[in-house]
């Protein structure tokens, strides 16, 4: 499933005209509308500038539109109960690009906040947030603090406290752009994991060689306003569908050039004989 125009009637987000503006300035975002269906993967590219980081804002209700729709789930964002956003919003990871840890709790306690706030006793999650931990290479940094760690490190700990909780949306803002290739690659894998258990995935990204790594939609934002490219392997079913396409047209084109007696149909030998 891939980000699209509107075709899945109950996206987990669907966005409709949307425009975006800065109090009096210009338009940043222009006439977006696209759906994010249930359990897609896809990348958010375009150059610096383009308005990337506010549509993530859009997506993670932490900005509202200037004009048109967006609902989430099938219910319109703008309409939406006050009591019900926490709800919604614990529903979305989010891993920024300039980290938000919280300096004064251990790596192992800021991954765990979003299953501490949801109530749960840490017996109940110990063992999970040690095993991401651990798969993210940072098994050893458990009770360091963040100013003690590189900016990988701290890169990691918020890719760990956004998809611990496994959450139904996932948007990483650049989220390998402080690791090394290798890292960078085990930290795709986890985002592919998660996806496969059903999370809608967004990664913004400059990295085009990230974007080659999977097969999935590239969204591509450029001016304020935004491209959706389909998946190399859907593409590749319309190119091999157009050719079958030109086959049929030239072989009814050369049948009907022939003269009567010398057609061939389809349920005729090769030779003609009854």
């Amino acid at each position: 499933m891939t980000a699209s125009p509107h075709s899945d009637p109950e996206p987990v987000v669907r966005f409709d005209n949307v425009g975006m503006r800065y109090g009096r300035g210009p338009e940043i975002l222009r006439d977006l509308s696209f759906d994010l269906p249930r359990g897609s993967f896809q990348f958010l590219t375009g150059p610096s500038g383009a308005g990337k980081t506010s549509l993530l804002k859009l997506i993670y209700l932490a900005a509202k539109p200037s004009r048109g729709l967006i609902s989430f789930f099938g219910r319109d964002a703008a309409t939406l109960p006050r009591g019900e956003l926490p709800d919604l919003r614990r529903s979305i990871g989010v891993v920024f690009q300039e980290f938000r840890l919280l300096n004064h709790l251990s790596v192992f306690d800021n991954v765990a906040l979003p299953l501490r706030v949801t109530g749960r006793k840490r017996s109940d999650y110990a063992e999970d947030v040690a095993e991401l931990l651990a798969w993210v290479g940072l098994g050893d940094k458990m009770t360091a603090l963040p100013p003690t760690l590189s900016g990988g490190e701290q890169q990691r700990v918020a890719i760990a406290r956004a998809v611990v909780g496994q959450p139904e949306i996932l948007i990483a803002d650049e989220p390998t752009g402080n690791v090394d290739a290798e890292m960078g690659m085990r930290l795709l894998r986890l985002f592919v994991e998660l996806n496969k258990l059903g999370t809608t995935i967004v990664i913004a990204t400059h990295d085009l060689q990230l974007v080659r790594m999977i097969d999935a939609p590239v969204m591509t934002l450029s001016n304020g306003h935004l491209h959706i490219r389909p998946p190399r392997s859907e593409r590749q079913r319309h190119a091999e569908a157009r050719e079958a396409d030109g086959r049929e047209a030239l072989d009814s084109v050369a049948q009907a050039g022939r003269p009567a007696g010398n057609r061939v149909s389809a349920d005729e030998g090769e030779d003609g004989d009854d």
